[in-house]
């Protein structure tokens, strides 16, 4: 007969459920896939900003972000996928929503939401709309290398 150690047994146990715990909150940590264009999302308010509600979704790979006022209204909304934002045509202030490639932040403008590659900032405007700016950092694509004489890691002929 094949008997398994009672320390064999233990140790799968543990694994197990440690991976299947790993597992589940990897799952509550995602961004919801609905929601996009409503006032009061079933989503977390990711905001930086006491003054407006920030709103990311995420769907087959793709991020939205959507910027309420503290009424609820939909102010603006994009879609960032690889480092490409698309603004949407969402919100009362759709037309005031832009895009860049530079973090720098105007001195009227207030960061309402920030992740690692994502800069939103807002302001008020004359008008009483708010310019919602969308910007991204620059994804710096390594050259192909197409001579392996020259490409790091290339292996030596014989004797080199």
């Amino acid at each position: 007969m094949f008997r398994k150690p009672f320390g064999f047994a233990t140790r799968t146990g543990v694994v197990t459920a440690l991976f299947a715990a790993l597992l589940s909150a990897s799952a509550f940590a995602q961004a919801p896939a609905t929601g996009l264009g409503q006032s009061w999302p079933n989503a977390t308010d990711v905001s930086v900003s006491p003054h407006y509600h920030v709103y990311v979704f995420v769907r087959e790979g793709i991020r939205y972000i959507q910027v309420n006022n503290l009424n609820g209204t939909v102010l603006g909304a994009v879609a960032l996928a690889d480092n490409v934002v698309l603004v949407l045509p969402v919100g009362a202030d759709a037309q005031y929503v832009t895009t860049r490639t530079s973090f720098a932040q105007s001195a009227a403008a207030e960061a309402v939401y920030s992740d690692s590659s994502t800069l939103v900032t807002a302001s008020p405007t004359s008008t009483g709309a708010v310019q919602i700016n969308v910007a991204t950092k620059p994804v710096i694509t390594p050259a192909i290398c197409t001579n392996p004489a020259n490409c790091s890691g290339a292996v030596s002929g014989p004797g080199g």
